[in-house]
């Protein structure tokens, strides 16, 4: 019965992002695009724990900001480039504030998933957007 549930919770979300709940993920050529399919439906289960990746290299959580840190369980924590945007599953507290159970996202995911939490402003790339000049005082 549970696990019945937990299925009808999936095709729900599923359905919500717009994905055929019935694609495999295992299907020969579409390994890649299928896990975006099911990365994407779990952001939408959790688009309020987003991070990004802030010009210091740290991770700042988008709504409430506030510095993060992929667990060092994760192997995202052992790459060299880490991805811009995360989703998370949970903080956890100890000598630093640990994200656990991240995947790496697309930022254009959270405007057409909860449209009514996430402006565009909030999703720029602001890595990318190089600074304005300053006027010099005469």
């Amino acid at each position: 019965r549970k696990a019945r549930d937990i299925r009808e919770q999936l095709e729900g979300l599923c359905e919500r992002v717009e994905v055929d709940p019935n694609i495999s993920i295992g299907e020969e050529g579409d390994d890649e695009e299928g896990m975006k399919r099911v990365i994407k439906s779990i952001t939408a289960g959790f688009f309020y724990n987003i991070a990004k990746l802030g010009r210091t290299g740290e991770f700042q959580t988008v709504k409430q900001p506030k510095t993060v840190y992929i667990h060092p369980s994760s192997v995202l924590s052992k790459e060299d480039d880490p991805p811009p945007w995360l989703v998370f599953f949970e903080l956890a507290f100890t000598t630093k504030e640990y994200m656990r159970q991240v995947a790496p996202i697309e930022p254009g995911w959270l405007i057409e998933i909860a449209p009514h939490f996430y402006q565009e402003s909030e999703v720029e790339d602001t890595r990318k957007k190089k600074m304005p000049k300053q006027k010099r005082k005469p």
